[in-house]
């Protein structure tokens, strides 16, 4: 083989190495799979196979390049899906995130589908915001948006945001604005402040939505404040939602206590509702608490068992249940109570 052959293929192996050690592709996921029961009053007891009662599942696919000068470009696509049936679990395959972002040493600008800064200020809970146990029936469960129409507790399409540097000390934030583009109860702009270090993780979040002409907007505030000591880690969060006259106040406390294999949680809410008409499930008196009971045993740093029991007890016409969706017999004042027992492989 001639000198210029050996050379072009020296050349060539070099910038594979080089663009190997510059760009990344990641296929990533979480398998969750529980045996549930739930009894929600009039609609009865459910006995099933649910997705998702530690972790959500899901899949996703993710990827860097370094384009030079401290600039990196990525993109990140992930899909929830129901483990129990092999779906998807929304009409939007990459229904969790779906974005692309350029970073530096300006921090992140992103764009796509993704979540709101108020959602993500709820998410450092004891139950990992999922669950028959988990705060996120208040959070993102059914009658979240007060009936407003709202579609951005969780998420946002047609979302742009900016998050600040990673080298600030333990400060971070993210602001975002989403275009309606003519989807009623999209059109979003909020922002979130915080700070973390070893002992301490607080945040403020602040969101609101144009949910249609001649309306109030659907305004979410909340303040998150974790204390982590070598005991465990002790979680609270004030969630406030506002559309026009009806307000829903929820305060959460809640305790992750590490053991010799595993860790113990216990949570409680209580969601004061005012302003809405008698019987709407938002009128005074239509208020609601949660206390949960959870274990999580660790087989490995990617693996686990978990069991939780939980129970919702709700006054007036209020109608929150541990299923996040409210079956169509249960009515309102009556209790929702689950346990579950699930494994989650993550990978």
């Amino acid at each position: 083989m001639n000198k210029p052959v050996l050379l072009a293929l020296a050349c060539s192996a070099l910038a594979g190495s080089a663009f190997a050690q510059t760009s990344s592709v990641t296929l990533f996921g979480v398998a969750d799979v529980a045996v549930r029961q739930v009894k929600n009053g009039n609609a009865g007891t459910v006995k099933g196979v649910t997705s998702g009662g530690n972790t959500t599942s899901r899949l996703g696919v993710r990827g860097v390049e370094e384009l030079g000068g401290g600039l990196s470009a990525g993109f990140h696509l992930e899909s929830g899906i129901d483990l129990d049936t092999g779906t998807s679990n929304a009409s939007k395959y990459w229904n969790r995130r779906s974005t692309i972002s350029l970073m530096g040493d300006f921090g992140e600008v992103r764009l796509g589908r993704d979540t709101t800064p108020t959602y993500n200020n709820t998410l450092n809970d004891e139950f990992g915001i999922v669950g028959v146990g988990s705060r996120g029936i208040f959070v993102y469960g059914s009658g979240a948006n007060l009936g407003s129409g709202a579609t951005t507790i969780q998420r946002t399409d047609n979302g742009v945001s900016y998050f600040l540097p990673k080298n600030l000390g333990g400060v971070y934030g993210q602001f975002h604005v989403a275009a309606g583009e003519g989807t009623v109860g999209n059109k979003y702009y909020g922002g979130r402040i915080g700070y973390e270090d070893k002992s301490f993780l607080v945040g403020g979040a602040y969101g609101t939505t144009d949910v249609g002409a001649n309306l109030s907007k659907f305004k979410n505030y909340n303040l998150l404040f974790n204390y982590k000591s070598p005991w465990g880690v002790l979680h609270t969060l004030v969630d406030v939602k506002k559309w026009g006259e009806r307000k829903s106040t929820e305060i959460s406390v809640g305790a992750t206590i590490p053991v010799t294999v595993g860790q113990i949680r216990v949570g409680y809410t209580n969601a004061n509702r005012s302003g809405g008409a008698v019987g709407s499930g938002f009128a005074d008196g239509d208020d609601s608490t949660r206390l949960a009971l959870g274990y999580v045993y660790d087989f490995s740093k990617r693996t686990a068992l978990y069991g939780t029991v939980a129970r919702v007890t709700n006054k007036g016409a209020a109608r929150s249940s541990v299923l996040y969706t409210t079956p169509a017999g249960m009515l309102g004042g009556q209790n929702s109570s689950g346990a579950e027992v699930g494994v989650r492989h993550s990978f």
